[in-house]
């Protein structure tokens, strides 16, 4: 029976013993790494390798982690654990809105890290699979959602305003419709995972969508309640 191959993290920090000192320490239990000193080396070995997830620093020469990981969220869904010596509550703010899945301050043990990789693997491989709509314009219950620009017309034809979690929310259901998603699978999906195991807000992203695009947001037929389970977006999609 073939083993299954171990995950490959890349590790981005400038402190050459810091990337030393985690190579070695994930290598030793279980895990595939390459590192890069900066977001050029990172570019060359994403676009060499197969990489599981990333672990980036924000503090970065040349480009920093914030701007690298808001790139890596355009173009791809890698899974992003941000490290920074800063522990203000605002830097893990923003670098949670630019996508990472997680947020670790410096300095840190080890052992955590590796507990947070594990952790967003896990999350990431129980997300849902199979066939979703795609392509850079979809169409539900007379609504477009145009990717690209990021942009939600009404039937009516008039482009309604949503917030930077309000759309990844939506883009999470609408290219997973009819399923039943939890919680957490949102938050991943989304990209707007918090570090906090309870976190609530997908809840009220969620109330404020219904405003937005429901006819009667206290009696939703698009964004439906699962008692015990999370959401389904129940609307058929198209592309």
């Amino acid at each position: 029976m073939t083993e299954p191959i171990a995950p490959h993290i890349l590790v981005v920090d400038d402190d050459r013993e810091i990337r030393n000192l985690l190579a070695r320490f994930l290598v030793k239990h279980g895990l595939r790494v390459s590192t890069a000193k900066d977001g050029p080396e990172m570019m060359k070995v994403l676009d060499a390798s197969g990489i599981d997830l990333v672990v980036l620093d924000l503090m970065l020469p040349g480009e920093d982690g914030l701007s690298l990981c808001r790139r890596l969220r355009a173009t791809s869904t890698l899974p992003v654990i941000m490290l920074t010596a800063m522990g203000d509550d605002t830097d893990r703010i923003v670098g949670l809105e630019m996508g990472a899945d997680d947020y670790l301050p410096k300095p840190f043990s080890p052992r955590e890290l590796l507990a947070r990789i594990k952790a967003v693997l896990r999350r990431v491989q129980a997300l849902p699979a199979g066939p979703s709509p795609t392509g850079e314009i979809l169409h539900f219950d007379g609504w477009t959602l145009e990717l690209g620009p990021r942009r939600l017309m009404s039937p009516a034809g008039a482009e309604v305003e949503l917030s930077t979690g309000e759309y990844e929310l939506l883009q999470a259901f609408v290219t997973h419709p009819r399923r039943v998603l939890s919680r957490d699978q949102l938050l991943d999906l989304a990209r707007g995972r918090s570090a906090a195991p309870f976190d609530r807000s997908i809840d009220i992203q969620v109330m404020r969508l219904r405003r937005k695009i429901e006819e009667d947001p206290k009696e939703p037929r698009l964004i439906k309640t699962v008692r015990g389970g999370g959401y389904v977006f129940a609307a058929e999609v198209s592309a």
